[in-house]
């Protein structure tokens, strides 16, 4: 329960911060994340039930560190195709898959896998809804987030290439 009460004061400075930020940190898909988050945490320390599966949605979190760094560099005055930039980039696609995508599936097989145990039916109808509604609105804006985390990274590989090819191509012509 340590893990939760922690997540849960994360998400609430989080969301905190962003309200109060809203002009500079504001979007409200970051904000639908973090009232479904505090929700169902809040639900998961009320009643003390789910906590495997809370737990198991914190492994998302691993991927937070790219995405916070990301925006220091950029305050920092870092172009966004520094190398620093790119590493924490591809760092960042690449965590954020694993954390939060990949383990999708792992996620719904291991909830269908208690569906319509004695467990599940001690379950209220509230906190049945509040698992799925919760868990399929964090991972649909997951998805949204992983296709816009690819085609920004995408984006600014291939821009480095066509710039490295033009200056090959320059280079020799200069010899």
């Amino acid at each position: 329960m340590d893990l939760e009460l922690r997540e849960r004061g994360v998400s609430l400075s989080d969301l905190l911060l962003m309200v109060y930020f809203w002009d500079f940190i504001g979007e409200k898909n970051f904000l639908m994340h973090h009232l479904a988050a505090l929700y169902a945490y809040c639900y998961v320390l009320s009643q003390g039930i789910l906590p495997y599966f809370a737990n198991f949605r914190l492994l998302s979190e691993f991927s937070t560190p790219f995405v916070n760094q990301r925006w220091f560099l950029q305050v920092l005055g870092y172009h966004k195709r520094s190398k620093p930039s790119l590493v924490n980039g591809v760092a960042m696609a690449a965590s954020f898959f694993l954390a939060r995508i990949a383990v999708i599936p792992v996620y719904y097989r291991h909830m269908y896998s208690v569906y319509g145990t004695e467990a599940f039916t001690r379950l209220s109808q509230d906190a049945r809804f509040a698992w799925v509604l919760c868990s399929l609105c964090l991972d649909v804006m997951n998805v949204m987030w992983m296709r816009r985390i690819l085609r920004g990274c995408l984006k600014v590989l291939r821009s480095g290439r066509v710039r490295e090819a033009a200056m090959e191509l320059e280079s020799r012509k200069m010899d």
